[in-house]
Formats: structure tokens, C-alpha cells, sequence
């Protein structure tokens, strides 16, 4: 009963925000510098303790990413309700040696992909799609919205750094768990709505990057091939191949998305 009044209380106080495009409600209780102070930190701990490549690959990487941090920054600069979160951002972008198929982005724009993943992305159009949708869920925080979600339903009242603080393993796994870091902790799903609004915003960032959007139908078509003979890692967080390439096809299609195109 105790935590659940705590829970009550807290949500009482709740500070809601609007995602991008979709404008969908989102419950947001972690504040946004200490997320932004912990994906500082914990990206330096990844980096410590994987290999980090430097060459072609890794060049691609860097080149695909910063054309996107580029749209993005336009895209934030752009609309007043944005006004401000480009200053978020301090961009880094490596390329880690594994076999994983995967890559993600923590707040402020730290950004990882595996070597593992570029078997589906071997041109830049294709990496841009994989890059745009990872910063994508970054620019509309899913990460801290599933944060904030599992505090709420673990931790009560409790704050991220007061979590970090009595258990800093556990934290560390509830930060990782909402950016999908590790294959070896188990990831926290994205929803739907994350995913349609990750998809949207991808095709956006990577249109206004240069990119052809189209090359992101056959891009989630080779993945979504290979999720039936095996089980890739990737999908434990993007469900609903056949869905998604659908509902991709029409946005590409839209009046709306045509506005973003070079």
C-alpha cells in the first residue's frame, strides 16, 4: 500500500511531453540531464570494454552519421515546438567489433553500430536507415519514456540517480535495458507506437540527410528474411516486419513526407 500511494503521488506530479510527428502523450518522470549525464557516462564504460574499429567501415559510420546529425539538427532548429534540444547533442559515432546485429543510440547522440549488422547495411543508404531509425528513438526518447516507465512500476518514487546510487548495477541495467546496449541483458521491448514514430522520424532524417528513403523497404525486407531462418538479436526490439514495411510504404507515399525530401 505504501508504494503504491508513493506511486500515486508520483504520478500526480507527472511532467508529460508530446512526441515528435505522431504528437502522442508521453510520460516522462526521469529528468532530462540526468539521462543525458548517465549516456555520457555509461558510453564511455561500452567503449572501455569493446573494440572499437578505425577503418573503412568505421569511416562509412562516421560519414552516414554525421549527415544524419546534420538533418536532425535541422529538423529540431526548424520547428519552435523543438526549440532548444539541439543543444542536447554532442554527437559520437563508432563502429564496435561483434557479431551482434545491432545498433543503437543513447541520449545527446551517442551512437554505436556492430560490425554485425553490416551485412544488411553495406552501402550508406542502407546504413542510414538503420542510423536514422536508432537516433531516431533517441530524438523522440523512448529510451527515457521506458526509463520513466520502469521506475514507475520497479522503483516507486525513486529517481534514476537514487536508483544509481543504492544499486549501480542494477541501474546501469535499467539504463542499458532501455537502449537495447547489451545482447546479454534482456532488452526492454519498444511498443508499437515507438516503432511506428522511430520508422517516421528515420525516413525523415535520412531523406533531409541526402538519403533515398527508398533503399529502407529492402533494407527491413533482407532483415526481416533472415528473422524467419534465425533468431537475430535486432528483432527482440523491432517486432512486426511485415507491418512495418507496409506502413513504410505509405509514409514514403504521404503528402506529408514528400515536404522532407531533397
Amino acid at each position: 500500500m505504501k508504494k503504491l500511494a508513493l506511486i500515486l503521488v508520483l504520478l500526480s506530479m507527472l511532467a508529460c511531453s508530446t512526441a515528435p510527428i505522431t504528437g502522442r502523450t508521453q510520460i516522462l518522470i526521469v529528468p532530462k540531464y540526468e539521462v543525458l549525464q548517465q549516456s555520457s557516462l555509461q558510453y564511455e564504460e561500452v567503449k572501455k570494454e569493446s573494440k572499437i574499429l578505425n577503418n573503412q567501415d568505421s569511416l562509412r559510420v562516421k560519414k552516414v552519421g554525421d549527415k544524419i546529425a546534420a538533418a536532425v539538427e535541422s529538423f529540431l532548429n526548424s520547428d519552435p515546438a523543438y526549440a532548444g534540444m539541439a543543444d542536447d547533442y554532442d554527437w559520437e559515432f563508432n563502429l564496435i567489433e561483434s557479431e551482434e546485429v545491432n545498433a543503437w543510440c543513447m541520449p545527446g547522440g551517442k551512437v554505436a553500430v556492430y560490425t554485425g549488422i553490416l551485412e544488411y547495411a553495406k552501402d550508406e543508404d542502407s546504413l542510414a536507415v538503420i542510423m536514422g531509425h536508432e537516433i531516431a528513438h533517441a530524438v523522440a526518447e523512448h529510451g527515457r519514456e521506458r526509463m520513466s516507465q520502469e521506475l514507475i512500476k520497479n522503483y516507486g518514487a525513486a529517481t534514476l540517480s537514487s536508483v544509481f546510487n543504492q544499486n549501480p548495477t542494477l541501474a546501469t541495467n535499467v539504463f542499458f535495458q532501455a537502449y537495447g546496449v547489451s545482447s546479454e541483458l534482456v532488452t526492454l521491448k519498444y511498443s508499437r507506437d515507438h516503432e511506428k514514430e522511430a520508422d517516421k522520424l528515420g525516413l525523415i532524417f535520412m531523406a533531409m540527410a541526402g538519403y533515398d528513403p527508398d533503399t529502407a523497404v529492402d533494407f527491413w525486407e533482407r532483415m526481416a528474411a533472415d528473422k524467419e531462418s534465425e533468431p537475430l538479436e535486432f528483432f527482440s526490439t523491432h517486432p512486426n516486419s511485415v507491418t512495418r514495411i507496409q506502413l513504410i510504404k505509405e509514409y514514403i507515399a504521404s503528402p506529408e513526407f514528400s515536404k522532407y525530401l531533397r
